[in-house]
């Protein structure tokens, strides 16, 4: 081999190595997801174990469906489900797999002007804020922790949109901003547990309502269908959806924690 063949191929090896890490796996996830600091936990023991890079997209769960249905990423890992089950049975995605949950807590101001620290109920929380019209501040954005708000507000027989504007507040921002946006105003508001251990700015809030069972919050990652959208990086996504419900991934997501408190917990082996 010459000088010149060996530098061309040494040449050539670099340039494909530089194509490929060009084009990075999206993943479109949920601002919980992000703003826990799971995935940047995560993310860097799966490229170092498959040497796949990962570009994150930290959006609502229905702007991540929406990027999955304009075949704008990869894999989805969201926390919606009956929106996840419509999305696959929809064509859009190839397959749907669980992967952990955590759950939602009420929040809001250390006195409870609302009197619902003594409840377990989430709905009838929500019921009692609307009725002493204490501020409540919603994400407003259709995400998944947004979904989840409205199913409470349905079981409390209550429409927030009649409210928008006076004690019902809509931030249209991800959960830290929102929380930001309670803080300042010494509102309510609901939030997953795994952004509020992590969120510093409290001010004078702190969990008022827990452990009621609508208030589970269970997550799951889908394959984009490569039927639909044959440019997505499908071999990829794969290994990535393996690697997330396999014995690694669910071993780095139980082992994430703030301080002591364990933040998602893994159930990619549950029926």
């Amino acid at each position: 081999m010459t000088r010149l063949t060996a530098a061309l191929t040494i040449l050539l090896l670099w340039f494909a190595g530089a194509v490929a890490q060009a084009a990075p796996l999206t993943l479109a996830s949920t601002t919980s997801t992000d703003n826990s600091g799971l995935l940047g936990e995560i993310l860097p023991q799966f490229t170092k174990t498959t040497g796949i890079p990962v570009r994150v997209v930290a959006v609502g769960t229905g702007a991540a469906l929406n990027l999955g249905r304009a075949g704008d990423a990869d894999v989805l890992l969201v926390h919606a489900r009956e929106d996840e089950d419509a999305f696959v049975a929809a064509g859009y995605g190839a397959f749907r797999r669980d992967v952990m949950f955590n759950d939602f807590v009420i929040v809001g101001p250390r006195d409870d002007p609302a009197g619902v620290g003594d409840l377990k109920d989430a709905a009838a929380a929500l019921a009692r804020i609307a009725e002493t019209e204490n501020p409540f501040v919603s994400r407003g954005d259709d995400s998944g922790t947004h979904k989840a708000e409205l199913r409470i507000w349905r079981a409390a027989a209550f429409d927030p949109a009649s409210a928008s504007g006076g004690w019902y507040k809509e931030s249209g921002s991800g959960m830290g901003a929102t929380l930001n946006l309670a803080a300042g105003l010494n509102a309510y508001t609901l939030t997953d547990r795994g952004t509020w251990l992590s969120f510093r700015n409290r001010g004078d809030l702190q969990i008022v309502v827990e452990g009621d069972p609508p208030l589970l919050n269970p997550y799951g990652v889908i394959l984009v269908n490569p039927a639909r959208h044959p440019h997505i990086q499908a071999d990829a996504a794969r290994a990535f959806i393996d690697w997330l419900t396999g014995p690694d991934g669910q071993a780095a997501i139980a082992a994430f924690r703030i301080g002591d408190q364990q933040l998602f917990f893994p159930n990619a082996a549950r029926p």
